[in-house]
């Protein structure tokens, strides 16, 4: 008789349903496992076998066949160890197959039977739940994270008796966790960066405040030891709490990459990556033969910071025009195509010369012409159309670095205004499934950014003078948005225009044809 018990297997941050067949035959004794299992998959032969012996089992004399259904769809990773030895228990009617129908099982089995972790377990629990599953016995270790699903019962086992006896005498302990009560728990953090360790720099202190508010791409120009690198580490410090929804997506993405502590098991904050520049392309966007989330999706929802942005290879810095533009990274392969969500901010920073003293009122630049503009071209003109400020960060003169009367603003003060301004932006787009002004579409941008007669004038001059792309026109109008949230207008005001044009900065990619 053929035994079935139903775990799941994760493609990209997808679960899928999959049945663990079990039948065992008269022949010589032997395992083999067909589904298309990858190699993890295949040697959970010999640790299951050692696990059912070492925990007081018998194990099959005869030959048995494991078929992982449905067998054209691939299956990886070390999770399929407990459901595989449930099914061979089952066989050996150590266990009915009766009490397991409303059961899945995932883990994966050390030599004597205990239940290691694995990763990726909140997807696959969510993705058995659309099954119709009602339990899950998962490890000891990803129970709390598996109980972030919402309904169905989560159980977690720390050995393959345990499980056994869960169905006979001793009940595993259901674990349960209130999602919202635990976010809004966990929301404090101590950021070592903060804004009121910054001296001076407030227009860039300004911008970025826009930035968080709105969810905008920023880029920072300035000479050497002007602050761009420390404002971009205190920016963490000012962003809003993240939604449930949010925290959900990016507690997905980080367990699938093994990145989850098991005693943090939903992520709380806001990610803030720092990409060095020698990160190859596929690191950044993610890929490879088994595709895996890259830099800007661990970055989803949060910040991914490019410091030195000119010295990331040109084609590093060209692969994310199409996520900052749609939010999302499509990798295909010859079976099949992996979406990754990618609603990052992007935070560049540079000099604006290869001495890094153009402009400077104090040094210097030592760089011809051609050399300036050799510089700028890595940033192409499209990379430059989609992000949303560019500011300068002039180096403080002597007077400012010495000056210490002056008592700056902190990041929890600044982190008060965003939260309104975003708190404004929800309720707005409650029924329109974005989150941010930078989310708007173009229709969504008619729909929300009207402007007054004297406004539209000025920004039609502004288009016209500076040659403004439909995308830069449409930038320019959401950027517009989130400085009136931050004023609490409810209308785009001229003013509001008129310093979203400000932050347009200086057209870079004519200079680099200078």
């Amino acid at each position: 008789m053929v035994n079935r018990v139903r775990t799941a297997t994760v493609i990209g941050l997808d679960a899928y349903e999959v049945l663990v067949e079990t039948d065992v035959t008269n022949s010589l004794p032997g395992m083999s496992v067909v589904g298309l299992p990858d190699v993890a998959v295949n040697e959970a032969r010999d640790r299951v076998k050692s696990a059912i012996k070492n925990s007081g089992y018998t194990f099959p004399s005869k030959k048995v066949v494991i078929n992982l259904a449905p067998a054209d769809l691939k299956k990886t990773g070390t999770s399929f160890d407990l459901p595989i030895a449930i099914g061979i228990l089952t066989e050996e009617e150590v266990l009915s197959q009766e009490v397991l129908k409303d059961y899945a099982f995932i883990g994966e089995l050390s030599l004597d039977g205990a239940i290691r972790s694995v990763n990726g377990v909140l997807p696959l629990v969510l993705g058995l739940k659309e099954a119709g599953v009602k339990n899950v016995i998962v490890p000891l270790d990803n129970a709390k994270e598996a109980a972030l699903n919402g309904s169905v019962n989560v159980f977690g086992a720390e050995n393959l008796n345990q499980v056994v006896e869960h169905f006979a005498e001793t009940k595993l302990p259901e674990v349960n966790i209130d999602v919202e009560a635990y976010l809004a728990s966990r929301q404090l953090e101590d950021y070592p960066f903060d804004f009121k360790d910054v001296k001076a720099q407030h227009k860039a202190k300004k911008a970025l405040e826009i930035a968080a508010a709105g969810g905008h791409n920023i880029l920072m120009i300035g000479s050497p030891g002007s602050g761009k690198t420390l404002m971009a580490k205190c920016f963490a410090s000012i962003l809003p709490p993240l939604e449930l929804s949010e925290a959900l997506e990016l507690t997905k993405i980080y367990s699938v990459c093994g990145l989850l502590s098991k005693d943090e098991p939903l992520m709380n904050i806001r990610p803030y990556r720092a990409v060095h520049h020698t990160a190859s392309a596929n690191g950044i966007i993610g890929g490879g033969s088994t595709p895996k989330p890259g830099e800007i999706t661990l970055a989803n929802r949060g910040v991914l910071f490019l410091d030195e942005m000119v010295e990331f290879p040109r084609n590093v810095l060209e692969v994310l025009r199409q996520p900052l533009e749609d939010g999302e990274i499509v990798i295909s392969r010859a079976q099949h195509s992996i979406k990754y969500p990618a609603k990052f901010m992007l935070v560049g920073a540079m000099n604006p010369c290869p001495c890094g003293f153009f402009g400077d009122k104090e040094k210097q630049c030592s760089c011809s012409d051609f050399q300036r503009a050799r510089y700028i071209a890595k940033l192409s003109g499209p990379l430059l159309d989609r992000i949303d400020i560019q500011i300068d960060v002039p180096r403080l003169t002597s007077a400012e670095l010495i000056s210490s009367n002056t008592e700056e603003e902190s990041s929890s003060v600044i982190r008060e205004r965003v939260i309104k301004a975003r708190k404004i932006q929800s309720e707005r787009y409650k029924n329109d499934k974005i989150l941010t002004n930078s989310e708007l579409t173009s229709e969504l941008v008619k729909k929300y950014c009207v402007l007054d007669e004297k406004s539209l004038s000025l920004l039609k001059t502004a288009a016209v003078q500076y040659k403004l792309s439909g995308r830069r026109y449409d930038r320019i109008l959401k950027l517009a948005r989130t400085i009136a949230d931050l004023n609490a207008s409810e209308n785009i005001q001229l003013a509001h225009v008129m310093t979203a044009l400000q932050y347009r900065g200086r057209d870079l990619s004519e200079e680099a044809q200078v």
